[in-house]
């Protein structure tokens, strides 16, 4: 039996035996008191007067707990506390913490062993399963010292919580010390300080953090559906650290998975099938074309069922997957899983200090976005695109070329189409409803609705394009003959021409673009001129029915005669309906003609794009399609995350509809090799982020996943609240404002590789992403302070300071030193200060990303909570050994070792490099 750290309850029964399981349905244990969402037990460690094996030896000693489960005779490796060096009284950071999950009760026994280490290089403490009564082994590089036995009822049940042990050797017979167990309640404090603090601490006791309430909103009953939607399997660590002042701060750690991981990428892809099908058929109803037309469109049609088909099976496979809720990083080359983002975890950390607010820290931790199926043989995304449109650009293949920014503008055409027609549509039969009703307020209301949505169409087609791709769609007909129009005009002026309130029959109406007869290019302009001339019509006659309307009422109280009133409001009723009816309906004919011509003509456009690009055209879009689905589900689950920590800060949700929010993304890849190409496809997937809006709205089921509506050129992320959580947004955004996110990309590649690349390679890539991005950085820094109120912007002292850091990471950047990590540090300290999302990512954001993230918590904590500086180093090494992040290398490979070795980590900066014994060769 294994049961690895903090797992659900459901997920922990697989690893219980089946008569414990059935007990955890109905427990027959006295179980322990706990707040809905805490960990359930919290222990700190500390030895003293520790025996040992040789006299003049030092020790450096480490305590390993494991759990016997009242069900059962087995026992369980469950942790390990960090190494001690040099001391008989060690007293521990690293402490003990089970999940609010976890199977424990008053009867359930902890077992404390207490080991002495040889040698650090040769000791890597793993899960595995001892009997109960089996003497514990002398691994290699460590020995024995002694072990203790307590019930947990013991411990919750004496006076203070805290129970001093003693040690023994295996038989029982001789003592070798004892050991301090103490519970820790995160909100609670015992009076006393933590004087004189070292490695060789003499009868030091653990004072408990001061009284401090939890950060709003982060604990509440009413958040935790959504939390739970969104976060699984949460692996929780304990540490506690002194201040400068000598007192102790406890910090814990968190790290969670994201169901977001699977179901972002099966919303993208279900929404890439829609509009690739809809594209699809709208190519094969372009009408009769030319042989070399038609030849070409049955090539690229054939080329887009194939590629539909291949997102058809993707998205059935993600819908086939079953277990845990993230991709580890040995399935980066899974094809089946290819738009699954690699290794996405929540990573937190959750401080309470002495005289310091409660703070908490959170940073996304994810695998660079990259096609890691595709290979990066050729490059990746910046390059490929690049190489491409010169190529489309240059070559002579026999389609007509447009422009990237003519093609998205065919795009947007259509999705405006889709979107107006059946709400004009709509807004017209309403109209007829009022007048049928011979409501005068209502008929004005449908009429503003009418008008906006039908000026909003008409407006869209007054782009020249849609008048060239006509032409150009007509040329491509059987047997066409061009006229060149005689007496130009100028579109703009008649959409208002007065002659437009004429009535309808005096339109002149046109039929399909003609096949085998003249084409007059001017045609468009009458067509779609039609559809502003009849609104006028509808505006005019509505005007002339109220106007009539408010006579008639006045002669109706002069006469004061109810019989005739009523025979007239009956008339008049249905003189309304009769006279806008036929209006209406030309509205609509006018409408679905330019839609027609419109929609074809867009089309013809797309068929230029694909035909003249085939196959590369629609790999490229797969890959961007495979980059940006890992992208967006990191987004998604930091945005959903950042929302519920700061729920009750009114600034920042001012700050999240005013001007939108910075995601900040730290990456650590090389520039050499294929980590070129990850770098090049991760800053194209970062960039398209900027298409995304969110949009918040209130829950009305249990489901609190994301919704994911638009297509490839603009989506919309519908993010649910609980209806207690959503009153507390502003108007604004409960009124449905979408809300803009600002992704930026600051790169420092920290490996050998690095080197390799820095002296003997190019570097110019990383270069000018972090230029490009520090622009945009400045940008969203000076939109910040124009649209922020005064009264919400920072103190002065923290305007300066960020104008201070901007000009330091601007410096750092231009400076253009190897292996400059300060570019990261810089750029983090912003993106916390603007309220921004952090993101830090590697090739697998297992260990390099590890490394960062560590640093970048013990960095805060000594520049913000005045952790002691002789600890700092020591507290790194704490959370590299025994915290989470070791815990999501043993969840990627099954190995509690990150992946370097002596002679790489030599190229790495020095904060940047695990501590002895937590590192060796480990497959990836």
């Amino acid at each position: 039996m294994e049961i690895k750290e903090e797992r659900t309850s459901d997920e922990a029964q697989h690893f219980l035996p089946v008569t414990q399981a059935d007990n955890l349905r109905e427990p027959q244990f006295t179980g322990i008191q706990r707040i809905a969402n805490e960990s359930k037990l919290e222990l700190v460690l500390a030895c003293k007067d520790l025996v040992a094996t040789a006299r003049d030896r030092k020790l450096n000693t480490f305590v390993q707990i494991s759990v016997v489960h009242p069900a059962e005779q087995t026992l369980t490796r469950y942790s390990s506390t960090e190494i001690v060096e040099g001391t008989r009284d060690p007293l521990f950071l690293t402490g003990v913490t089970f999940p609010p999950e976890y199977p424990i009760y008053e009867e359930t026994k902890i077992k404390l062993t207490v080991y002495d280490v040889k040698d650090k290089s040769q000791d890597t403490v793993r899960t595995r399963v001892l009997s109960e009564h089996k003497e514990p082994r002398t691994d290699v590089g460590r020995n024995f010292l002694g072990l203790a036995t307590f019930k947990v009822g013991d411990l919750v049940k004496s006076k203070e919580q805290q129970l001093t042990l003693t040690l023994r050797t295996s038989d029982g017979g001789k003592t070798v010390g004892t050991i301090d167990v103490s519970i820790v309640k995160m909100g609670e404090i015992e009076e006393g300080k933590a004087d004189h603090i070292t490695t060789d601490v003499q009868a030091q006791k653990c004072a408990l953090v001061c009284e401090c309430t939890a950060p709003e909103g982060v604990n509440g009953k009413d958040s935790l559906p959504l939390l739970n939607a969104v976060l699984k399997n949460p692996i929780y660590k304990l540490y506690r650290f002194p201040t400068s002042d000598n007192k102790w701060m406890h910090i814990r750690e968190q790290m969670s998975e994201s169901t977001l991981s699977f179901h972002v990428p099966k919303e993208l892809i279900n929404l890439h099938i829609k509009e690739d099908m809809k594209r699809n058929q709208d190519l094969k109803e372009l009408g009769e074309l030319a042989p070399h037309w038609d030849n070409m469109r049955k090539n690229v049609v054939a080329h887009c069922e194939q590629m539909l088909n291949m997102y058809q099976d993707t998205l059935a496979d993600l819908g086939k997957h079953t277990g845990s809720s993230f991709k580890s990083s040995c399935s980066k080359g899974e094809k089946t899983l290819e738009f699954v983002p690699v290794n996405l975890h929540l990573q937190r950390m959750h401080v309470h200090s002495p005289r310091l607010k409660d703070a908490l820290y959170d940073v996304i931790t994810v695998g660079a976005p990259a096609a890691h199926c595709q290979g990066f043989k050729n490059g990746g995304l910046r390059k490929l695109l690049s190489k491409f449109e010169a190529e489309r650009r240059n070559t002579g293949y026999q389609c007509i070329y447009y422009s990237p920014e003519n093609t998205a503008k065919a795009k947007e055409v259509l999705s405006n189409i889709n979107h107006l027609q059946p709400l004009i549509s709509s807004h017209a039969d309403q109209l007829l409803n009022s007048a049928s009703q011979h409501s005068p307020d209502s008929l004005k209301n449908s009429l503003k609705m009418l008008s906006e949505k039908t000026e909003l169409f008409v407006h869209a087609f007054k782009d020249q394009l849609v008048r060239s791709a006509l032409l150009a769609l007509y040329t491509a007909r059987p047997g066409c003959v061009l006229k060149k129009p005689t007496v130009p005009r100028n579109s703009v002026e008649r959409s208002g021409d007065p002659q437009g309130q004429d009535h309808p029959s005096q339109i002149k109406r046109q039929n399909s673009i003609p096949h085998h007869s003249e084409y007059d290019e001017e045609e468009w302009d009458r067509v779609w001129t039609n559809v502003g001339k009849s609104l006028n019509c509808i505006i005019a006659m509505v005007d002339r029915l109220l106007e009539k309307d408010s006579s008639s009422s006045g002669i109706k109280e002069s006469k004061n005669d109810p019989s005739s009133a009523d025979h007239m409001v009956s008339q008049r009723s249905g003189d309304w309906y009769e006279q806008l009816y036929p209006l209406v309906i030309t509205l609509k004919d006018c409408m679905g003609e330019v839609v027609t011509r419109a929609k074809q003509s867009m089309t013809f456009v797309l068929l230029q794009e694909l035909a003249c690009g085939l196959p590369q055209h629609l790999m490229l879009t797969l890959r961007r399609d495979i980059v940006f689905s890992q992208a967006l589900a990191g987004l998604v689950c930091g945005f959903i995350i950042k929302l519920h920590t700061s729920l009750y800060d009114q600034g920042f949700l001012q700050q999240l509809h005013t001007v939108g929010l910075i995601v900040q993304y730290e990456g650590l890849l090389s520039t050499y090799s294929e980590e070129i190409g990850m770098l090049e496809d991760m800053a194209v997937g970062i960039s398209d982020l900027q298409k995304v809006t969110f949009k918040i709205i209130e829950a009305k089921s249990n489901d609190f996943l994301p919704v994911i509506t638009g297509r490839r050129e603009h989506y919309v992320i519908e993010v649910k609240l609980p209806a207690k959580m959503f009153e507390l947004l502003p108007q604004e955004i409960k009124e449905g404002k979408q809300l803009h996110v600002y992704p930026v990309l600051f790169n420092v590649g920290i490996n050998e590789q690095q080197t390799l690349a820095e002296r003997f390679g190019d570097t110019t890539l990383q270069e000018s992403v972090n230029q490009e991005n520090l622009e945009l950085l400045k940008e969203y820094y000076k939109l910040f302070t124009e649209k922020m109120p005064p009264d919400c912007l920072p103190h002065f002292q923290e305007q300066n300071d960020l104008k201070r850091l901007l000009e330091n990471l601007h410096q750092n950047i231009q400076a253009k030193k190897r292996k400059n990590v300060e570019i990261m540090w810089v750029a983090a300290t912003i993106c916390r200060k603007l309220n921004g999302i952090r993101f830090t990512c590697c090739k697998s954001a297992k260990d390099r990303t590890s490394m960062s993230v560590t640093l970048e918590q013990c960095s805060i904590l000594r520049d913000e909570h005045q952790l002691h500086k002789d600890f700092f180093i020591r507290a790194l090494d704490c959370m590299r050994r025994e915290g989470c992040r070791i815990e999501n290398v043993l969840k990627n490979i099954k190995c509690r070792k990150y992946a370097f070795n002596m002679i790489q980590l030599m190229a790495f900066p020095k904060y940047y490099r695990p501590p002895e014994g937590t590192y060796g060769k480990a497959d990836t």
